[in-house]
């Protein structure tokens, strides 16, 4: 919590600021919908926590009379800006139409002496819970059932303190609402638009419980994703750790435990974004044969192929990451003493087999490749993570967007595929890879990803591509067209052909 101090600065310095000024004018032209309300309009606030605070700050940067119900109003004025009203609660809720209820559910039953003067007002409840469905009813319906003769709306639950200290342009900046009542949303909706944010109707009061449970849900479209990326680094990690520190301690009886911490783990993570990035483009491969299965691009999909479709933005920023963390630790290993040993032992084998050069082209060849081309995979795979930033992706076309995130996108897993197959290099015929009978961790992750560059070059001839793009467009296999002839006797009857003729 902050001091009374820092508070006053931070309002100080909000007061000179843009904050001292609304973020929308009151101003309204011809054609546009209902006007703002007016700079005038008294708002009353029923709390005095950080929220209720924050909020008091908003209104009145926004160019409201923002008046604050306090049960002890003289120790808690000094915590709001000097152009708020603060007083007890019976006076705050009489002198505004439109309260905030700022406090916690558990404390609603405080304001059930101040029932008959809030007898028609709208109760505005920000609330949030603890819990997903903590209780059967959600905090709005609670307070409505509580005081029936107010009009409750829910929202700016899902806005912070700090947003609302801040302007709407450093947050979220959609403010949810519902209520029974249309005219108390569109009045709650004008006051959120005149802070600066986005009102968005979500209906009657049955959907508050939805509402109050979206703040507390913990990157709900990150699950399955995570899980997935999760799932292929254990698989992974435990492959080569097989290969790498197991197979050389049974059979050598050789200690490379200390491979664990960097060497393992960077053998893992390439693997883990390489599969990663080509299970972004798979889905809509299979996509793609589905409806040139059944002809049409109406049937559903199934629910697991419909799920992976909306998760691929999250698969694929996952496959950057590991990319970024694989480039990172290949930097890090020169600087292992581990390695500076192995220098160290090269040289003197060299010294004392009087070798005057080791150098190998092959090999210089090879290295000078695998990395280049893995920088440009990781600068594609960097461009198409920050395309994928709302504030990014809103300031391109749908054009623009579709070339970067799918052609690009492919581009970066074919380069990607040359980055692993120049790594191999003729490792996969050398019979001393196959650590217990096992092939080299690289081959198995070329399955995947080459599967789908097969099917995107087969997709890509003219045949397959005309009868998906049609198939896209509406065309449906077996579908039946209607037509109208002329009879002998000049009337007209009708007809059926199918639209495979």
């Amino acid at each position: 919590m902050l001091s009374i101090g820092a508070e006053k600065a931070a309002w100080t310095w909000m007061s000179r600021g843009d904050m001292a000024k609304p973020l929308l004018g009151h101003r309204s032209t011809e054609g546009e919908g209902s006007p703002a309300p007016p700079a005038g309009r008294t708002v009353g606030v029923l709390g005095s926590g950080d929220f209720a605070r924050s909020l008091a700050v908003r209104l009145v940067c926004s160019g409201f009379k923002v008046v604050v119900g306090s049960r002890n109003p003289k120790r808690k004025a000094s915590l709001f800006p000097a152009a708020a009203e603060v007083t007890f609660q019976a006076e705050a809720v009489k002198k505004a139409d439109v309260i905030f209820v700022a406090i916690f559910r558990e404390h609603y039953s405080t304001l059930c002496d101040l029932a008959d003067v809030l007898v028609g007002k709208i109760l505005v409840d920000v609330s949030n819970n603890t819990e997903i469905n903590h209780h059967k009813e959600s905090n709005a319906e609670y307070l409505a059932s509580l005081f029936p003769a107010c009009t409750v709306v829910k929202g700016f639950n899902v806005v912070s303190a700090w947003t609302l200290q801040s302007g709407a342009r450093d947050g979220n900046k959609q403010v949810l609402i519902c209520s029974n009542n249309q005219e108390a949303k569109r009045i709650v909706a004008e006051i959120a638009q005149v802070m600066g944010f986005t009102p968005v109707d979500m209906g009657c009061m049955s959907s508050a419980c939805e509402i109050e449970n979206i703040p507390l849900r913990l990157l709900p479209a990150w699950k399955i994703p995570i899980f997935l990326a999760l799932g292929l680094f254990l698989c992974f990690f435990t492959y080569n750790l097989i290969r790498q520190v197991i197979h050389p301690y049974i059979r050598e009886q050789k200690n490379k435990l200390y491979k664990i911490p960097i060497e393992v783990v960077n053998t893992t993570l390439p693997c883990v974004s390489y599969v990663m990035l080509s299970l972004v483009y798979l889905p809509g491969v299979l996509a793609a044969c589905s409806q040139l299965y059944y002809g049409t691009k109406y049937r559903r999909f199934p629910d697991w192929l419909d799920q992976w479709l909306q998760h691929r933005k999250q698969i694929g920023l996952l496959s950057f990451f590991c990319a970024a963390l694989h480039a990172v630790y290949s930097l890090c290993l020169p600087m292992r003493r581990s390695h500076r040993y192995l220098l160290i032992e090269t040289a003197v084998k060299q010294a004392v087999e009087k070798k005057m050069t080791i150098w190998v082209e092959e090999e210089v060849w090879r290295m000078e490749i695998y990395i280049s081309v893995g920088i440009i995979a990781l600068g594609l795979l960097s461009l198409l993570a920050i395309t994928s930033l709302p504030s990014i992706a809103n300031s391109l076309n749908w054009r623009e967007f579709s070339f970067i995130q799918s052609s690009l996108g492919f581009i970066a897993l074919v380069i990607s595929t040359l980055h692993t197959l120049t790594y191999g290099w003729s490792r996969a015929f050398d019979e001393n890879q196959y650590k217990f009978y096992l092939p080299p961790t690289y081959t198995l992750t070329l399955l995947v990803p080459c599967t789908v560059i097969i099917a995107k070059v087969i997709f890509s001839l003219p045949c397959i591509r005309h009868r998906l793009l049609r198939i896209r467009r509406g065309w449906e296999k077996g579908r039946y067209v209607k037509f109208v002839l002329p009879s002998a006797t000049g009337e007209f009857s009708s007809g059926e052909t199918s639209s495979n003729v």
